[in-house]
């Protein structure tokens, strides 16, 4: 536990300190930031909207965002807690440009995604998988991921946020600007929604 805290100190001063060099017009402090975050960011992304292409879209208007408003930043916040609000924001924005033009998409074993630049941690890594578990474990992301399009916006942030990318509930009140009470209950309601779709999924099979 020591050892996690301490990594996480070291990287909220490397953060400050780059954040620092930002304000002073330091293009390659950014640069850093985004190959820091840009992972995380994309998964955020794609959790929310189940489209690769999409989330890359996002991922980029969101740091672009982030340059052009990095001197807005006051540091009430770590900078990857205001990152990941921009990008929610942004996400959000694109769901809604999405169903505008109802274009309704979910995640297919037909249709792998392409991470070979790694910049999206979808899928865990085995080590010498055979072909079958090899499919039943996409079957299964592509279920769960089809179950977590479905939900409403509000409770697919917060599922996203606290059981895939482990953020803290303080976080994600930070994040959303929402009471520790609201993070609490949709994040039930979320759980409670996808264990139900999964449950009718895997009945009909």
């Amino acid at each position: 536990m020591s050892n996690n805290t301490d990594n996480r100190n070291r990287a909220l001063k490397d953060d400050n300190r780059l954040v620092s060099l930002c304000l002073k017009g330091d293009v390659n402090a950014f640069e850093v930031l985004v190959e820091r975050y840009q992972k995380r960011m994309l998964n955020i992304a794609f959790r929310m909207t189940g489209d690769y292409e999409e989330a890359c879209d996002i991922v980029q208007d969101a740091f672009l965002a982030a340059y052009r408003s990095i001197k807005k930043f006051r540091g009430d916040s770590v900078f990857s807690t205001w990152l990941t609000a921009i990008t929610i924001n942004h996400t959000k924005n694109r769901l809604k440009q999405m169903r505008t033009r109802r274009y309704h998409e979910v995640i297919s074993i037909d249709d792998p995604q392409d991470n070979q630049d790694d910049r999206i941690a979808f899928e865990p890594q085995y080590i010498g998988p055979t072909a079958v578990e090899q499919l039943e474990t996409k079957d299964i992301q592509a279920k769960v991921q089809e179950c977590i399009n479905a939900l409403d916006e509000e409770y697919k942030a917060v599922l996203v946020l606290r059981d895939i990318q482990e953020f803290s509930y303080d976080e994600i009140r930070d994040i959303l600007k929402i009471p520790d009470g609201t993070v609490k209950s949709r994040l039930f309601r979320a759980r409670d929604a996808i264990k139900n779709c999964l449950k009718k999924i895997l009945e009909v099979l």
